[in-house]
């Protein structure tokens, strides 16, 4: 038997807390719950966005570098993007909501007017591939930051949801039967305390 059942004005008053703990924990839960939900419907929302401008700029830069090929020779479009720097200016940092940490991530992309080769041996289709082709990085980095944003708060989301579950349907029921039952069982003894004590002074 859980000790902490035992009809007395100690256990009545820690269940008391602990119930009062456990329906404060789950409002706070609650409130959690809602503030990721509402975060990730907003990323899903910018994700569809970031997917419809990924689709257009992705079929004018294939569509440009197609125009390329047929200009300058697939062989020579192939060597001129050897000559195309590493990319290193992506940045990740970290923000938190309701304790989720979630990544930033920022593409440090200098606006060019012009790009990394010479003019010789090219052409504007060529160039109009690039700059599109490095549009769409940007879109492919900010979408990645949103769906793996996403995916840890639809994670943390089901977590939470089950703590909620567990203080709403098996805790906070719990310290409400006890509290119910120790209260009853010590409101009947004061009544047989009283009646004894009154039978008592007749007595005398």
């Amino acid at each position: 038997m859980d000790p902490g059942s035992f009809p007395t004005k100690g256990n009545l008053i820690l269940n008391r807390n602990t119930l009062s703990l456990s329906e404060q924990g789950y409002d706070m839960l609650d409130k959690k719950r809602a503030v990721l939900l509402r975060e990730l419907m907003e990323l899903n929302e910018r994700a569809k966005e970031i997917q419809k401008s990924i689709d257009t700029t992705f079929a004018d830069a294939y569509s440009a570098l197609m125009r390329a090929n047929i200009e300058l020779g697939i062989s020579n479009v192939e060597r001129i993007s050897h000559g195309a720097p590493r990319e290193n200016s992506v940045r990740i940092r970290a923000r938190s909501v309701m304790g989720v940490e979630l990544p930033v991530v920022t593409f440090d992309n200098v606006k060019k007017d012009f790009p990394d080769y010479g003019f010789e041996n090219t052409s504007s289709s060529l160039d109009s591939a690039v700059f599109a082709f490095n549009r769409v990085k940007e879109l492919i980095v900010s979408l990645a930051m949103i769906e793996n944003s996403a995916y840890r708060l639809a994670v943390a989301i089901k977590k939470t949801q089950r703590r909620a579950n567990a203080l709403k349907n098996v805790t906070i029921p719990k310290y409400k039967g006890l509290v119910k039952n120790i209260t009853d069982v010590l409101e009947e003894h004061e009544r047989d305390e009283f009646t004894r004590l009154k039978t008592a002074k007749k007595a005398r």
